[in-house]
């Protein structure tokens, strides 16, 4: 009889609704999970494993001494987008797949990217926490010059499945957009600018595009010197890409009038971050994918492909250019 497929789940997600997803595969998987929440549970756990499915949170990394202690490991899928907090070089010289989640929650992402640069435009935050706090500041309102949506030039830094949905529900709202992306896209429904281009000729900017070697720092301070005045940034990508400090002195400049951050250089945002009590920044604990129907459609993604690897089919998501059929190891 064949062994079981040994698959290791991390947390976050949930015991109970991971041998929920994997039930109907019966005796041709064996669920495990680490037996503490820390780094040598993880270590443990991951050397009999012949899948594993990743920590969303990256706080229990499959760095390169992770993937050292599994040799056994044949597959890693990611509940999320981002695999930063994977070793993928070394599992790609391993000639092991990596998949991620892509596009699971492009529409929840996208629209709070249009929500947080509707809520910069017209002062919600902001108005929200002056009637809080007891006062009743609709002159002041019309003095920090709201704005109409529409008016504004978009950038979008990043035109993946985010980006170009991102693109569309601006363009429905009468917005024009721009984007640039590593790869230019003849088919997209928005204008392609080079990197400084955009940076100088978008009102509203997003980012919208994987933390990696060749983008992190990218939106730098002297990137962010090319904005117009008074320009907005609503970042949904990952915070390296444009450093905290980065954000603040184009802030203190008055370079940025505003900045809507779902994500930081370190997470949870320190308490005493300065980014805390700026009165222009709209602030979210990295939860703009989080939705009923994005976390629906990762249960989905995450259960049909580490179904598709224990039965011989072809994962979808590889992102590291490995035979997306899962061999055992």
């Amino acid at each position: 009889m064949t062994a079981p497929w040994r698959i290791l789940s991390l947390p976050p997600i949930g015991e109970d609704v991971v041998r929920g997803l994997f039930a109907p595969l019966g005796d041709a998987v064996e669920m495990t999970f680490p037996q503490t929440r820390d780094r040598a549970g993880l270590l443990a756990a991951i050397t009999g494993a012949d899948i594993a499915i990743g920590d969303f949170t990256g706080r229990l990394a499959l760095d390169a001494e992770a993937v050292a202690a599994a040799p056994r490991l044949a597959f890693v899928q990611m509940p999320a987008v981002g695999t930063d907090s994977i070793d993928v070089a070394g599992l790609t010289a391993a000639e092991v797949p990596v998949a991620n989640a892509a596009g699971f929650n492009a529409r929840s992402v996208s629209e709070w990217a249009v929500g947080a640069a509707l809520a910069l435009c017209r002062d919600l935050a902001w108005g929200d926490r002056a009637v809080r706090a007891g006062e009743w500041p609709q002159m002041e309102m019309a003095a920090r010059r709201p704005r109409e949506l529409h008016t504004q030039r978009i950038g979008i830094v990043g035109f993946g499945s985010i980006g170009a949905e991102t693109a569309r529900l601006f363009t429905a709202l009468g917005c024009a957009v721009s984007y640039w992306t590593r790869r230019r896209r003849p088919e997209a429904a928005a204008t392609y600018r080079e990197l400084d281009d955009l940076m100088a000729t978008s009102d509203i900017l997003v980012l919208a595009l994987p933390l990696a070697d060749e983008t992190r720092g990218l939106i730098g301070p002297e990137r962010l010197a090319l904005l117009p005045d008074n320009a907005f940034l609503v970042n949904v990508a990952r915070g390296g890409i444009a450093p905290d400090d980065a954000v603040l002195d184009a802030l203190k400049s008055g370079r940025l009038a505003g900045a809507a951050l779902d994500v930081y250089d370190d997470e949870p945002l320190p308490l005493e971050h300065p980014l805390r009590s700026h009165e222009d920044v709209l602030l979210s604990p990295h939860a703009a994918g989080t939705s009923v129907q994005s976390q629906l459609n990762l249960v989905a993604l995450v259960r049909d492909n580490v179904t598709a690897a224990v039965q011989g089919r072809d994962v979808r998501n590889v992102v590291n250019g490995v035979n997306p059929q899962v061999r055992r190891r």
